[in-house]
């Protein structure tokens, strides 16, 4: 998801000067239309982004510069090229530039929050609680952490998990007891891999039989994995989820979420544990100075009057 970010980078600049896929609606009065948008080139036919935008907060844009998901958004952000940019809520250049992402208040993206999903099968009061202590204990900033340690650090997955469960207490003394055998698995990009690797030291360090079978792609792949046993842990994105299961879902809030997803998963064999605030998602994010100079906090602020 996040790779080759200094090759991107080179290029960025040359890309940016050349205007890519700018456009947009004509100047208003309001904040939005001071602004200029930058996101990937799809951002403009999506409901979850510039089409959200306009239909449900009726912001309209001075323009629109079609970029990327990451790096050749992040260099245009930070240049001043634009003043509003589409990243993910879980990228560590947010943290490191304090960036703000701004609230999504209206509820149009889906809720991004990490999420345990297990097979009821191997579900007891033991896992529960340890799964649900990981995510009771991850904030964004150790998602952004996690990140940046492994995407521009180079640690190893493995260790950067370890780390985390150190620095978080989350490593407990073995109960008595049988333990259930269990295989954690992962989607494809780095993020998910530490996740797994979290929950895999988080389990092993009280006592259970624990598999890793990371990298396995998407969901296309892992949720028959998990309905077949083949794997029995997996750590999720609740909205992201919830659309894999039901594409006719409209986004919701994250409770609203949570128990939608608690039913349909139940119905194949599975349980959806307790969220975390951390979360990776569509955002929408200015800078600081940004903020500070029009106050904004929500997505809605960018509609006020100047």
């Amino acid at each position: 998801m996040r790779l080759h970010r200094k090759a991107a980078a080179v290029v960025a600049a040359a890309m940016i000067a050349a205007g890519c896929g700018s456009g947009g609606s004509s100047p208003g009065t309001t904040v939005a239309s001071r602004l200029i948008l930058g996101g990937p080139p799809e951002c403009q036919t999506r409901i979850t982004c510039l089409v959200g935008l306009q239909q449900i907060y009726g912001l309209h844009f001075k323009s629109f510069q079609a970029l990327d998901i990451g790096p050749l958004t992040e260099s245009a952000l930070g240049s001043g090229q634009i003043q509003v940019a589409r990243l993910d809520s879980s990228d560590y250049a947010i943290q490191q530039h304090h960036w703000v992402i701004l609230q999504d208040d209206k509820h149009f993206q889906q809720a991004g929050n990490i999420i345990p999903v297990v097979r009821t099968s191997k579900v007891t009061p033991e896992v529960t609680s340890l799964l649900n202590s990981v995510s009771s204990a991850m904030t964004q900033d150790d998602l952004f952490t996690l990140n940046r340690e492994v995407g521009l650090d180079h640690m190893d997955p493995g260790d950067a998990a370890k780390k985390f469960v150190a620095d978080k207490a989350l490593a407990q003394t073995p109960t008595a007891g049988t333990k259930e055998s269990l295989t954690i698995g992962s989607f494809a990009f780095s993020e998910s891999v530490v996740l797994a690797n979290i929950y895999f030291d988080v389990l092993k360090n009280a006592g259970y039989s624990v598999n890793l079978k990371t990298k396995l792609g998407n969901r296309e792949v892992t949720q028959p994995a998990l309905v077949s046993g083949q794997i029995d842990v997996l750590p999720e994105y609740a909205g992201n989820y919830l659309t894999f299961l039901d594409s006719s879902i409209g986004s919701l809030s994250l409770d609203q979420t949570v128990a939608r997803l608690r039913s349909l998963a139940g119905a194949k064999g599975l349980t959806v544990l307790e969220p975390s605030n951390a979360t990776d998602s569509d955002s929408i994010v200015v800078t600081g100075a940004t903020a500070n100079k029009y106050h904004l906090t929500t997505i809605s602020d960018m509609a006020k009057k100047v």
